[in-house]
């Protein structure tokens, strides 16, 4: 598989960190993009989506403030917590890594090593 791998990245998150080091370990050359810096764009979201085979609700992170404070106890649509995710991307679960036409959630790290 030649695909380019890219990872969602948050450089505070220790989980992110040590999926980003699974890769170097085993001299992978990836794609790092600091989300919370360069959100991706509501279709960008949606396509990782697709790859993941997950809808938004599910890797909106529950423990962030901007979620008890706007979301929580709501129920949106699939679009709605697209736009939540785009306009919070704080909110989104991390790292998350695409390889081709899948992706995972590096939740725990070794996950990454599925698309290898």
């Amino acid at each position: 598989m030649s695909d380019t791998l890219r990872v969602y990245h948050n450089a505070r998150c220790s989980k992110s960190r040590s999926a980003c080091q699974l890769l170097e370990e085993r001299g992978l050359a990836f794609e790092v993009v600091e989300y919370l810096k360069t959100p991706p764009s509501r279709d960008e979201l949606a396509a990782v989506l697709a790859k993941l085979g997950m809808k938004a609700e599910d890797i909106v992170r529950k423990g962030e403030e901007v979620y008890k404070a706007e979301f929580k106890g709501r129920t949106l649509s699939e679009a709605e917590w697209l736009d939540a995710l785009v306009a919070h991307p704080v909110l989104i679960e991390r790292p998350i890594v695409v390889r081709g036409e899948r992706a995972v959630i590096g939740r725990p790290p070794e996950k990454v090593l599925e698309l290898l």
